[in-house]
Parts: structure tokens; sequence; C-alpha cells
């Protein structure tokens, strides 16, 4: 039986600008396996949209809601969407 894949929106809002959290993110996605990007939002924001496996996803989710270390993640709000399959990598975007 084949994994369906699962696509996940996640913002997260706390201590995560100047602490390496993006950087995390990317690598925590690429360890698991998944598939999308993040960027900062704001001040006090990241917002990533990851996609993979149902168990590469919840791992992944997860890892985000811990972050680096020097990060406090305060909120951090987890959407499911529809998987594309428009991803081939996790990359590190520009902030909005």
């Amino acid at each position: 039986m084949t994994d369906v894949p699962v696509r996940v929106h996640i913002l997260v809002k706390g201590r995560v600008q100047g602490v390496g959290f993006r950087a995390f993110v990317a690598d925590s996605a690429e360890y698991i396996g998944v598939t999308g990007w993040v960027r900062n939002l704001g001040w006090d924001g990241v917002e990533t949209i990851a996609q993979g496996s149902r168990a590469q996803v919840d791992q992944f989710i997860q890892a985000v809601k811990v972050g680096p270390r020097s990060a406090r993640v305060d909120n951090c709000r987890v959407e499911e969407e529809t998987p594309t399959g428009e991803f081939s990598d996790f990359e590190i975007r520009s902030s909005r």
C-alpha cells in the first residue's frame, strides 16, 4: 500500500527571528524527507509549507513546534491542505 501524500501549512509565532529558526526548519525537512519551503513573517513569525508521507509530516510538525534551542515557540497553527506535488526539495524563501 502506497502512503498518500499529506501537505500542511504551518504558522509559528514566538522568538523565531534571529535564532536560526528557518535554517533549523530547512535542516529538519531535509533530514525527515519532506518538500516545501519556509520564510519569515514580520518580526515574530515564520511560515512553512511541507509535503510528504503522514509519518514524515507528523515528525516535521513536532520538530517545528520545538524549534532550535535558542528559539521559543509560543503558538503553532497547523492546517492541512490538498497536496500538489509541486515541490522537488525544501527551500528557504525570502521574507514576506
